[in-house]
């Protein structure tokens, strides 16, 4: 077979396994590209997710990638974190460095419209956090932060991290990153934003996002809101259970808690950006050197297998863990 239409795909069973099979990349017919992986990126919290089978199975459809092969709990090709060079494709795309919403997989094939370029000035290998920055976006577009606001993002992984980052973007804030890991105190400094362990993290705010997946997260995020103040779940549980502080003060203090997801325009941008510009919009603002703080580490892809269990039970502490092809 030419190497040009051999690939290789990670797999995951659904029971904490995975696997890099031997796939085969098609012709490509009009109107598409091939495009050879340089990198991807692993969404730690739902790719672990899907690792284990915790996609509930009334979200099966909803949690579908873009270009999944497979049905949850699996054998599943997922992923969405992908950057490569075009190939294969029509005059303007072939050479040029895109970013797709594709998984794992060394080469493959897809519509051009699918594809974005990569800006002059953010690095391939920055631009696998497109996704992520691109669900930064939408919440502060659900959420938007105003001047002179007082922040907290609980949960200093991938999403929230990027969510502080643009928050902090704001002239007069103040951003705290709120995490039960002392190492991300560093992190916090290498953004610009403020850093606090759970216990001693400064109340009164006027918005709270939160991201830990985690109940006693969502707990400390109501007691860091100002009264008559909002927080932004952007958590994804899977198919755990939550037990939500709705007594106490909740009422009297008049709080919000509202959900953001990145799989939907938020409402307030819907009429004027559409998926690929709100794409686009996250590949420009990784020209941002401050974002190389959030690539924490790097495996060749055939070692995913392996990198990828790890991640999940934290063995290999990780933000965003980058995956290199050769």
């Amino acid at each position: 077979m030419p190497e040009r239409r051999h690939a290789r795909a990670f797999w995951t069973d659904g029971d904490g396994r995975g696997e890099v099979r031997d796939a085969v990349v098609p012709e490509p017919r009009e109107g598409e590209v091939v495009v050879r992986t340089l990198y991807s990126g692993v969404s730690r919290g739902t790719e672990t997710l899907v690792l284990r089978g915790g996609v509930p199975r009334d979200q099966h459809r909803v949690m579908r990638a873009p270009f999944q092969e497979g049905d949850f709990p699996g054998p599943v090709k997922y992923g969405y974190l992908n950057v490569g060079v075009v190939e294969e494709g029509p005059d303007g795309l072939a050479g040029r460095t895109v970013f797709s919403l594709y998984p794992h997989q060394t080469r493959f094939a897809v519509p051009a419209e699918a594809v974005r370029c990569v800006p002059d000035g953010v690095p391939a290998g920055r631009a696998v956090l497109a996704g992520t920055v691109e669900t930064a976006v939408n919440a502060l577009w659900d959420a938007p932060v105003l001047v002179g606001d007082r922040v907290a993002v609980v949960g200093a992984g991938m999403v929230g991290c990027c969510v502080a980052l643009l928050a902090a973007g704001v002239p007069g804030t103040r951003v705290q990153l709120v995490d039960v890991d002392p190492r991300r105190a560093a992190t916090a400094s290498a953004l610009g934003t403020g850093f606090a362990p759970p216990g001693e993290a400064v109340s009164g705010c006027d918005l709270v996002f939160h991201t830990s997946a985690t109940d006693e997260g969502l707990a400390r995020s109501l007691e860091l809101v100002a009264d008559e103040g909002e927080v932004v779940e952007m958590s994804w549980y899977g198919d755990r259970r939550v037990r939500v502080p709705l007594g106490e003060g909740f009422h009297s203090r008049r709080l919000t808690v509202r959900a953001s997801q990145v799989g939907t325009v938020s409402p307030s941008r819907r009429g004027r950006y559409g998926y690929g510009d709100r794409l686009d919009l996250a590949l420009r603002l990784l020209r941002a050197p401050a974002f190389d703080a959030l690539v924490t580490g790097e495996s060749p892809f055939e070692d995913l297998p392996s990198v990828l269990p790890r991640l999940a039970d934290g063995s290999l502490p990780a933000l965003c863990h980058r995956i290199a092809y050769t």
